[in-house]
């Protein structure tokens, strides 16, 4: 990116604008995590329940932290959960006491994710915090791959970071800590 088009994903980032930008797999939709209107817009534009809750990702687990309580992350299962980052594996972790109920749905545990996307850590760092990720597709629509496909979508109400997926064939993997179980293959 160039530092118009930084300039302009952090004047919308910090306006509460939804944000699409590439991913490893599909094109993410997402916002400020600690914006509760913005993340009120990406759960109605999706049609998507707060229940389900929402993924973070960001460019290092430290940037996580404030939305994970670290100290409950189980002993044994930290060499799996550091030793899959960075890269397409989401994993349930505990809940810090900062993190929002409209990104966890009210539940005990946060989805974060360490991304190796050149774009994501680019932005992570310029807004110095994680993003709210989730595909960027209406619900029962497949995921945009491209930018093209993610406009045919949403149109001109969003704003686009430009960039191409990762290469993976899907979206994350998403694993539970405490049991290292498989919650979404």
């Amino acid at each position: 990116m160039n530092e118009t088009q930084r300039a302009e994903f952090k004047q919308a980032f910090d306006d509460g604008k939804l944000v699409v930008y590439p991913t490893e797999a599909v094109m993410g939709i997402g916002c400020d995590p600690d914006n509760y209107d913005a993340v009120n817009a990406l759960l109605a534009l999706k049609a998507r329940p707060i229940e389900k809750g929402m993924i973070l990702i960001a460019d290092t687990y430290s940037r996580l932290l404030p939305y994970v309580n670290d100290s409950l992350v189980p002993l044994d299962m930290r060499p799996s959960i550091f030793s899959s980052w960075p890269g397409p594996i989401t994993w349930l972790l505990p809940k810090s006491a900062n993190a929002p109920d409209w990104i966890t749905g009210g539940q005990e545990k946060i989805a974060v994710r360490v991304s190796n996307h050149p774009v994501v850590i680019e932005l992570c760092r310029l807004v110095e915090k994680p993003l709210v990720s989730t595909s960027a597709n209406p619900s029962g629509e497949a995921p945009a791959r491209t930018l093209d496909e993610a406009h045919q979508y949403f149109g001109s109400q969003l704003h686009y970071v430009a960039g191409a997926t990762g290469g993976y064939s899907s979206p994350s993997t998403i694993r539970d800590c405490t049991t290292g179980n498989i919650i979404r293959a």
